[in-house]
């Protein structure tokens, strides 16, 4: 399991799912459903004063779970990823590789 952070490109539904993602010159496919979730981030240690209106992306961000395969290889082994979208500037990162080893081989 590998810990980064890492600027992605993640293309998604008009519903905001994550559906395409490009890694490391690579195009990955969103293999099946990914799971979302909140996590908290210390903002009052981060910003110097909260807006009033301003929350979607200042208290929380939201973390993807996604599984994916290389867009050109039918066979290609499926990776769990974990990715963080912040809403505000629209920024994807690379969180996560729950199956670093099996990245390595596919690279």
């Amino acid at each position: 399991m590998g810990t980064l952070t890492q600027s992605i490109h993640v293309t998604c539904t008009t519903a905001g799912i994550p559906l395409h993602l490009l890694y490391g010159g690579r195009s990955y496919t969103v293999k099946a459903e990914p799971q979302r979730w909140y996590v908290r981030r210390r903002w009052w240690a981060e910003e110097h004063r909260a807006e009033i209106g301003h929350g979607p992306g200042l208290v929380d961000y939201q973390v993807w779970r996604v599984q994916v395969g290389l867009a050109r290889a039918k066979n290609a082994p499926v990776l769990t990823l974990d990715i963080s979208h912040h809403v505000e500037s629209g920024r994807w990162r690379l969180v996560q590789i729950h199956d670093a080893l099996r990245l390595e081989e596919t690279a």
